[in-house]
């Protein structure tokens, strides 16, 4: 059997490791699920979600000229459901009114009255971004990024030559 990039086969999973899954699709024919490819959230211990002569569908993704073939059992299940972070008519979850408002919500105020801080690797900058271009925005960052980097290098150059220390 030819096995096509981007095809759902079903297989049993002969041997797992710690970074993965070997499903053998089949006789001689062996595929690996990495551990990244196993579900739609976080693992941390394939032994959770998998065990050796399950049978499991997978997605192919590669085919590498040497024969290894690259497979994922997430591709195949359905995606998440985004949880939305607006709760509707002020309730929290499990359905108690927040306190000081009715089960009607009022809308809130617009937050685009205000300026916006945008993260960057040296705290908030208050200015708002919404004019500037990419290319402004990742110079602002480049410039940022040398003087702490030359900031480090100052300070390593320091400590190695022996300033302030006492030696003995």
């Amino acid at each position: 059997m030819q096995f096509e990039v981007g095809s759902i086969v079903e297989g049993k999973v002969n041997r797992i490791t710690k970074f993965g899954a070997f499903v053998e699709l089949e006789p001689g024919k062996t595929g690996m699920v990495h551990i990244s490819e196993v579900a739609n959230s976080y693992v941390n211990d394939i032994n959770d979600f998998l065990q050796e002569g399950q049978t499991v569908k997978v997605k192919i993704l590669n085919v590498s000229e040497d024969g290894k073939i690259a497979l994922s059992i997430k591709k195949t299940l359905p995606p998440p459901q985004k949880r939305d972070s607006r709760r509707e008519g002020g309730h929290r979850e499990g359905g108690a009114p927040r306190e000081g408002r009715s089960g009607a919500s009022k809308p809130r105020p617009s937050q685009n009255s205000r300026p916006k801080a945008q993260y960057y690797s040296g705290g908030f900058d208050k200015t708002p971004t919404g004019n500037q271009s990419f290319d402004d925005m990742l110079s602002r960052f480049m410039a940022s990024s040398d003087e702490k980097l030359s900031g480090i290098k100052k300070n390593h150059e320091v400590s190695r030559r022996g300033g302030g220390g006492r030696r003995r």
